[in-house]
């Protein structure tokens, strides 16, 4: 933003996961370019330091959607002072301002001892602003109708865009190719799959094989013609997830003015033409001639430029349904949707002839209809189907047969009209993809989860009503977070939360101790082409320290220090690299497996299943990972004393969501996060950055909660990025890090933070701490690598040569020996709950996730119940005719569109769901929850009865009017097979999922198998017609054993003869 010409900056939350260090120089920096360039900038910012806040100029306090204050931030304490409320001296006035109008924090602030306290609501506040003087000057500067003629002329702009479309074109163009030679691999891989896919078609429709003596040979060449075409569609199919990924950041620019539509839909397009031509030539160059195609030149490139546009057309209309649509789930069943309505009504599957009068509208724009007639006029009136079999009066060719056999129109302009209409159809679709992405907004918006008495304290706020104090404070609210008194014993403040007076359940207090720590990671391959010569990048160089129950620690250092890094060893949470060092348990050697069960993680990304409530997430956390003798009753009163500590009560029914989009709000997040783990009753607990992207009073509340979670006597480890004076020295002691992995100062903070003052401003040359001055910001400051080579030292050495790293090397020994009398940590079982309990409580999750998921179940029986009533009134009443050939054809094309559509929508729709929850799953499984197996049990049973709903719901309605006959065994064996294909269609989705990295490459190979299976299915080419080389693979694909079950429970038993005398069931 700042590289534009903008003079007015608007900047929310700028800070969240930066140190405060580097959040003072960013302010810094944006104060400094205000005032000598003259701009405005408003900047909201999370949990400001001291130091940060006295950067500012002016303060806007807003509460409850008012403003309580706006003015010069020197007058902002007198106003409050004004009104009775002063700010303690070790107070940040940052936190004070978010605290002081908050019903739970405001009574700690009052000064006047000649009055009684009672509550002020943001409407007094609103009052007494607007009569001090800050608020009478705004007032009367208000007043004053603003005068243009001082204004310079230059000083607004008058274009809509910073400069002509043609640089926003051009810098368009130039992100675009930027981002291809990124995503180069999905390019890559999806030209290697249309290759492989043209080599399985090649050998299968080979021309040694294929005959050119009659019509029914001739139908083969169509289906390998028809095959090419859907191959040709079915490769743009990744441009669905390609552009819906895309339009976040897209949404935000374009509502910013970097660019209109047209400047990022005109490259999108253009640019992957080249790519076409690569793509398509692979498949049309390799087939056209070993698939035995009429020999001519000039037919060769014809089909050729065909294909070409065909991809054109599909890569367009996929973009268009992910820029409609803006959601992968929606996007992917349209897009089906759309596919199937195109394929059913192109020719191929049910001949123009017997389209009824009320579809044949669907048959003109269907764009499958024009590539398949064009295609088919192209191949068949070439020199090798000029024979003439059974001369007629007509003198009909083999190919003209062949063209009006299968519906198609016989005459040669067809493949002009074919061509003309995909370079039509690309142009509509890509104009509608500009217009969808011009007027649409961002799917979905997002939405924070509010008590009712969250609810009714804003209407108090608001109204100046007086609530009952002990319905709106709750007993861990109430007070500040007490502070570290300098010693190692947890001191207990008198208004300390219910978990201080006893939890219901016991647990071992565990100390956890590590000495010479090094990790290290292959050196990336960038480096070493940068002249890196060595082989292993070390992240962690012989770090060692001691974690104590009672002890509340902080993990801190600048970005890049490794702090997350030390974290993840200690807790055993990395896969890869190169570990070496001791950590030892309460003396004994640390073994993983019992570890996970003693420990609790809290990731700095709260990562939670998103269709369940708050409560039910604790109750399946403290289901798996409590032990089998802690009964139901214990386990509800632990979880309801877990969500009293975390003030997580009022919100105990609400829906977690996804983040950002919808449920609970960051903060309510990380309290949730922090919950999961304290209903698992661990000894050690590490969070990840707690207090990251919250504000100040919402740190507030989950420092209380850590801290008084260390009062029950656990050992917790917390990182952290900007603590406010308050949440610094509320922890005991101190692990710092500077960059490059080693330590730099491990012991006690003390009192007000002495004895680390004491420690740092001992060293030579470092400059004392001023008076008010965050130490958690003044350490990060002075311990910089400038600092370090400004002051010739190496702070990593000072400490090794210290008394302190002596003292705490002497503890490391004394920690690492086991107490007389201790047992090491055994469990006899890997997990806390038996495999049948883990396998019910993932089907108890499933089962909820599932029925409050409508986007994917409403979706899928909507998309079914609308499929079924379009194939009823497609295929009307086409099931009981058997006279000719072509009414069996019919009927099978009816079996085959609905399970291979159906089949891939319930494969590809389940897949954005399976992704969401599989990173749920490696923390749960991380967190020694469960194994795999119930996990994949709870989502494959939970398939079962939705499955059978959605094949119920369309057997009856495709059964009843296409006119199969109504016998019971019939009728059952056809739900019979409809309901184990959609099933094993679903179960290959999750499995793609589970076998790749992310959700984009699980969708390409997805596409590459949906194709083998359609060409392997029996429809396209019958199995006797397919070369021996590859008749195996007929007995391998499941849609051709479904499609086999179908017929042949349909017409296997029917002998009537048809008009050229065959038994039906000899077909």
């Amino acid at each position: 933003m700042l590289v534009g010409p903008a003079k007015a900056l608007f900047m929310d939350e700028i800070s969240t996961g930066l140190d405060s260090s580097t959040t003072f120089q960013i302010v810094n920096s944006l104060r400094q370019s205000v005032h000598i360039l003259g701009g405005t900038a408003v900047i909201s910012l999370l949990q400001p330091a001291p130091e940060t806040y006295n950067l500012f100029d002016d303060i806007i306090l807003l509460s409850d959607g008012q403003v309580v204050y706006q003015g010069p931030r020197d007058d902002v304490l007198e106003f409050f002072e004004s009104v009775g409320f002063k700010c303690p001296e070790r107070k940040g006035v940052a936190d004070f301002l978010q605290e002081v109008t908050s019903k739970k924090d405001q009574k700690q602030y009052w000064v006047r001892g000649d009055e009684s306290y009672r509550f002020v609501p943001v409407k007094d506040f609103v009052r007494a602003f607007q009569s001090f003087h800050t608020g009478r000057a705004i007032r009367k500067e208000l007043a004053v109708p603003f005068d243009k003629s001082k204004s310079h002329p230059a000083a607004l702009t008058t274009t809509r865009y910073g400069v002509s479309g043609t640089e926003l074109l051009k810098a368009n163009i130039g992100r675009e190719i930027l981002l291809m030679k990124r995503n180069s691999f999905v390019y890559m891989f999806r030209t290697f799959q249309l290759i492989l896919m043209s080599f399985i078609a090649m050998t299968l429709f080979f021309r040694t094989k294929m005959k050119r003596d009659s019509v029914t040979n001739g139908g083969i060449y169509m289906g390998a013609l028809f095959f090419g075409v859907l191959m040709i569609m079915f490769n743009g199919f990744s441009e669905l997830a390609l552009t819906v990924f895309k339009l976040p950041v897209f949404f935000k620019q374009r509502d910013l003015l970097f660019y209109p539509a047209w400047a990022y839909t005109i490259p999108s397009w253009i640019l992957k033409i080249p790519i076409t031509f690569v793509e398509v030539g692979g498949y049309v160059f390799i087939t056209y001639y070993v698939m035995g195609f009429d020999p001519n030149v000039g037919r060769f490139f014809k089909q050729y430029l065909l294909m070409l546009a065909i991809n054109q057309m599909a890569a367009s209309l996929f973009r268009f349904i992910g820029g409609a649509a803006r959601n992968m789930i929606v996007a992917n069943v349209f897009a089906s949707f759309m596919l199937l309505i195109f394929m059913v009504l192109g020719g191929f599957i049910l001949v123009r002839e017997k389209v009824k009068k009320w579809w044949i509208w669907g048959y003109w724009i269907s764009p499958l209809m024009y590539a398949q007639n064009a295609i088919s006029v192209n191949e068949f009136f070439g020199h090798s189907w000029d024979k003439i079999l059974n001369s007629t009066a007509s003198n009909e060719t083999l190919g003209v047969q062949v063209l009006k056999y299968r519906g198609v129109f016989p005459e040669a302009k067809w493949y002009w009209i074919g061509l003309g209409a995909m370079l039509g159809y690309t142009l509509l679709f890509n104009a509608l993809f500009t217009l969808a992405l011009t007027y649409l907004k961002a799917y979905g918006n997002s939405r924070s989860s509010v008590s009712e008495d969250e609810l009714k304290e804003k209407h108090a706020n608001l109204n100046g009503e007086v609530l009952d104090n002990d319905r709106m404070l709750s007993p861990s609210n109430d007070g500040p977070i007490r502070m570290n008194t300098g010693n190692d014993s947890a001191i207990v403040e008198e208004n300390s939360s219910p978990m201080q007076r006893g939890m219901v359940l016991p647990f071992l207090p565990l100390s956890l101790t590590f000495d010479n720590i090094r990790y290290s990671v292959d050196m990336p391959l960038e480096m070493k082409a940068q002249g890196v010569v060595e082989d292993r990048l070390e992240l962690l160089k012989g770090v060692s320290g001691s974690f104590r129950p009672g002890v509340l620690t902080a993990l801190m250092g600048v970005s890049g220090a490794g702090k997350t890094t030390l974290m993840d060893v200690l807790a055993g949470r990395k896969t890869g690299g190169y570990i070496q060092g001791n950590i030892s348990i309460s003396g004994y050697p640390k073994k993983q497996e019992t570890f996970a069960r003693v420990s609790g993680y809290c990731e700095q990304n709260d990562i939670h299943s998103p269709q369940v409530t708050v409560y039910e997430s604790l109750l399946f956390s403290a289901w798996l990972r409590l032990p089998e003798d802690v009964d139901s009753n214990k386990r509800r009163m632990f979880i309801e004393e877990v969500m009293e500590l975390v003030e997580l009560k009022p919100l105990k029914d609400a829906l977690v969501g996804l983040p950002g989009v919808n449920g609970l709000s960051t903060e309510q997040r990380k309290r949730l996060t922090i919950a999961v783990e304290l209903v698992a009753n661990p000894s050690i607990i590490f969070m990840d950055e707690p207090t990251s992207g919250l504000d100040a009073r919402a740190a507030a509340i989950v420092m209380r909660t850590v801290r008084n979670t260390v009062d029950t006597g656990r050992t917790v480890v917390c990182t952290i990025h900007q603590p406010s004076i308050d949440i610094f020295e509320a922890f005991d002691e101190l692990f710092l890090m500077k960059r490059g992995g080693e330590e730099i100062y491990a012991g006690p903070l003390g009192h007000h933070s002495a004895d680390l003052i004491n420690y740092y401003e001992g060293i030579h040359g470092v400059s004392k701490i001023k008076d008010g001055y965050n130490p958690a910001t003044w350490m990060l400051e002075v311990t910089t690598i400038g600092q370090e080579q400004m002051l010739g030292i190496d702070f990593s050495d000072i400490y090794k040569k210290s008394e302190l790293y002596q003292r705490n090397k002497a503890l490391i020994k004394e920690q690492s020996q086991p107490a007389p009398g201790s047992t090491d940590l055994y469990f006899p079982t890997q997990y806390s709950q038996s495999s049948i309990t883990q396998c019910m409580a993932c089907l108890w999750k499933q089962n909820l996730s599932y029925w409050r998921n409508p986007p994917y179940n409403a979706v899928r029986f909507l998309f079914t119940t609308v499929i079924a009533l379009l194939f009823g009134t497609i295929f009307w009443d086409l099931g009981g005719k058997m006279s000719q050939s072509q009414d069996l054809f019919n009927a099978m094309g009816s079996m085959y569109a609905a399970v291979l559509f159906i089949g891939i929508m319930n494969c590809t729709s389940v897949q954005p769901v399976v992704a969401v929850e599989r990173t749920v799953f490696y923390r749960e499984r991380a967190a020694g929850m469960y194994s795999a197996f119930p996990y994949a049990f709870g989502q494959v049973v939970i398939e079962l009865p939705y499955t059978l709903a959605q094949a119920t719901v369309y057997g009856v309605i495709v059964y009843s009017m296409i006119g199969f006959e109504w016998t019971a065994p019939k009728f059952f064996w056809y739900l019979f097979f409809m309901y184990f294909t959609l099933l094993y269609f679903t179960f290959y989705g999750m499995m793609a999922v589970g076998l790749t990295p992310n959700y984009h490459i699980a969708s390409i190979v997805s596409s590459a198998f949906y194709a083998i299976w359609n060409l392997f299915s029996g429809f396209i080419i019958p199995r006797p017609k397919v070369p021996i080389w590859w008749r195996w693979y007929c007995w391998v694909c499941p849609v051709a054993w479904t499609l086999y079950g179908l017929v042949v429970s349909q017409f296997g038993d029917v002998t009537t003869p048809m008009e050229d005398g065959t038994p039906v069931k000899d077909f």
